[in-house]
This record gives C-alpha cells, sequence and structure tokens, in this order.
C-alpha cells in the first residue's frame, strides 16, 4: 500500500503552501505528490491522470478539501466511484474526516459518506457557478458606469493627423499607413472616423 496526495491551484489563486503544508505533515513523500495548476472544472489535468495511473487497489490518496479535487458536481461523483469502487482506493479528505473511506466500511458509513460527499460536490459547483454570476454582474454593472473592459485601446501616434492628411491626399498608402502607425485597418478606419468627426466639431 502506498499514500499519495493531489494537490490543485486554480490559475488565479497560485498559492499551493497550505495544500503543501497538509501533505508534508502527513510525512507523504514528495514524489508521490501530484499538483496541476488549472481549474478545476474538469478531471482533464495532467497530474491528475498520471496520479490515476499510478494508484493500485489500497492505496490511499489525501486531498486538503473536496473543490481541491473538483468543482464539476458530476466529475466528482463519477472519479470518487472510479477511485474507490473500481480501483479500490481509499480517499481522505483531510478538511473533512467524515469523508475517510477508511472508516466505517460497513453500510451506514458508506451511506453517510456518500450523502456528505454529495452534498459537499453540489455546494463546490453551486459556488463556482455563482461566483460566475457575480463576475458577469460586476462585469455588466462596469459597463453600465462607461468602464472599458479588456486591453486599453492602442493610442495612435503623435503624428496621426500629419500622416491622416497626406493619406487624405493620396500621397500615402493604407498599407504604409498602417505600418508607420502601428494600427490595424479596422483601428485605423475607426480613428480616421474619429478623426474627421473631431474636425467637424
Amino acid at each position: 500500500m502506498k499514500t499519495y496526495g493531489y494537490i490543485r491551484v486554480s490559475s488565479y489563486d497560485q498559492n499551493e503552501d497550505r495544500q503543501l503544508a497538509a501533505m508534508r505533515d502527513l510525512m507523504i513523500p514528495q514524489g508521490q505528490m501530484f499538483m496541476d495548476k488549472q481549474s478545476g472544472k474538469d478531471f482533464d489535468r495532467p497530474q491528475y491522470k498520471a496520479l490515476v495511473k499510478r494508484l493500485k487497489s489500497g492505496d490511499l490518496l489525501y486531498v486538503l478539501s473536496i473543490d481541491r479535487l473538483g468543482r464539476n458536481y458530476e466529475e466528482i461523483q463519477n472519479q470518487w466511484r472510479i477511485l474507490t469502487k473500481e480501483k479500490g482506493v481509499d480517499i481522505c479528505v483531510i478538511d473533512m474526516p467524515l469523508l475517510d473511506t477508511r472508516l466505517n466500511k460497513d453500510l451506514m458509513g458508506t451511506f453517510i459518506a456518500d450523502l456528505v460527499l454529495q452534498i459537499l460536490s453540489f455546494v463546490a459547483q453551486s459556488e463556482r457557478e455563482n461566483m460566475r454570476k457575480r463576475q458577469a454582474q460586476g462585469i455588466a454593472a462596469a459597463r453600465a458606469r462607461g468602464v472599458h473592459m479588456g486591453r486599453p485601446a492602442k493610442r495612435p501616434p503623435e503624428n496621426f493627423i500629419v500622416l491622416a492628411k497626406q493619406w487624405e491626399r493620396g500621397k500615402l498608402r493604407t498599407t504604409d499607413f498602417m505600418q508607420q502607425t502601428g494600427l490595424t485597418e479596422t483601428t485605423l478606419y475607426r480613428r480616421l472616423r474619429e478623426h474627421q468627426i473631431a474636425r467637424k466639431k
């Protein structure tokens, strides 16, 4: 029997120190810790896949919390079943002692663990969906206030007006105009329209 640890940090939360500390407290060897740095929306993760290949019947897998395993309700349920039922692996969720398949392997213990897993998985997915809604609402509110989202618009060079006049007189080709200003064709024509509007005012 071997003991493994799985760590996941998302792209927006790069601090894995707490998870690493928990694994080291359990004396899990460095070579038996697997870590992915990506979203928990699915299980298409290279280190998780490598871990599953290594796991054998009777091995023990530690994760700090259920959302480190994943955040998709159905996928967590499916992976839990594959690991515990098909591969015969024990799983221990450090932050939730009830989710320790080594304990109470009778029918009641299994029922309680499955129930807790379903609840926590549902909560993890619900929080993820709520976070998406909050982000969308925040973006909508910012746009309503006139806040520009995304990359800042590229500013034309100081000599843009001089070049624009040369272009209008046919003394400057469009490709040369684009090259000298560093603007794409779409942005160039938008700037020209803005310039024409400004002149009329």
